[in-house]
């Protein structure tokens, strides 16, 4: 089994590091934990429970677009802005990410604060599951930090919409690499959000975020490799991320951009939008 390492990505910090520079003024870490409908995990209760010392925590769910009608979108940016400012991040922060699971929704969150203008972002390698089985310290309850203020700069070319990805799928512009586990993806096991049709976009690519992860950690560069050209993914040709909600969608982020090869953008909307609208899907393996 591939090994991770720290090196494998410019974004990942070890816990070796993190600890020694836990009490930098100008450092906050973030648990950013979320778990899949069904997991019978929930992150806010896992948070309070045991966490980094000053770790403050993001809700995927809350600081989002909740007038959407679909799953943790991207928030509007001045209610982005005014949330983390409350949680105490500020401008020129550098911002350490982590979650519960090791590494499944910390890459969201740190490609939310990229997306929003944050500069100095980067995720915990191996996550919390690393940093307790290190015996390292942890404390319970609700970190509070002071207000900062937050200024979001939003980049806009790191998101797709729906209208962009049906036309790249169309023109054949770029390649569209869905998350999923195969079952999902191939329409064989059902979707886990009601009313979101099973198969996938015509066209798109399975690429399971479990084959660019091992033991809760960024699998290797040739392991990426590997698993890629197994997808039929050519990483030299634009990529736009996909999943079930657009949160194991910036792991396939993390593991191209570790391999020098950033995709051109994630659609936000993923699955729980096409799967909910009047777009043509597939079942069966990708073609």
């Amino acid at each position: 089994m591939p090994e991770a390492a720290a090196s494998s990505s410019r974004w990942l910090v070890s816990t070796e590091w993190l600890a020694a520079n836990l009490d930098a003024p100008d450092l906050i870490v973030v648990d950013g934990s979320w778990h899949l409908p069904g997991a019978n995990r929930e992150g806010r209760t896992e948070y309070l429970a045991a966490h980094i010392p000053g770790a403050v925590f993001f809700d995927i769910d809350a600081i989002a677009d909740t007038s959407s009608g679909l799953p943790h979108m991207l928030a509007k940016p001045h209610d982005f802005a005014a949330a983390v400012g409350a949680l105490g991040i500020g401008d020129g922060m550098k911002i350490v990410v982590y979650d519960g699971a090791g590494l499944f929704s910390a890459p969201r969150v740190w490609w939310t604060f990229r997306v929003f203008g944050a500069k100095d972002v980067l995720i915990l390698d191996g996550g919390f599951p690393k940093w307790q089985a290190e015996g390292r310290p942890v404390e319970e309850g609700n970190g509070r930090r002071q207000p900062m203020r937050f200024t979001p700069r939003v980049d806009a070319t790191m998101i797709a919409d729906i209208g962009e990805v049906a036309q790249r799928l169309k023109d054949g512009s770029a390649q569209v690499v869905d998350a999923r586990p195969a079952p999902r993806f191939r329409g064989e096991a059902p979707e886990p959000r009601p009313g979101v049709r099973a198969g996938h976009m015509p066209g798109s690519r399975n690429l399971p975020f479990g084959e660019v992860v091992k033991d809760g950690r960024l699998a290797a560069p040739e392991a990426i490799d590997a698993a890629l050209a197994d997808a039929g993914v050519d990483p030299d040709e634009p990529v736009i991320t996909s999943c079930g909600s657009g949160v194991s969608a910036a792991i396939l982020w993390l593991a191209l951009d570790s391999i020098g090869k950033p995709p051109r953008a994630l659609y936000d909307g993923s699955w729980a939008e096409w799967g909910s609208s009047d777009q043509p899907i597939e079942t069966g393996p990708a073609k």
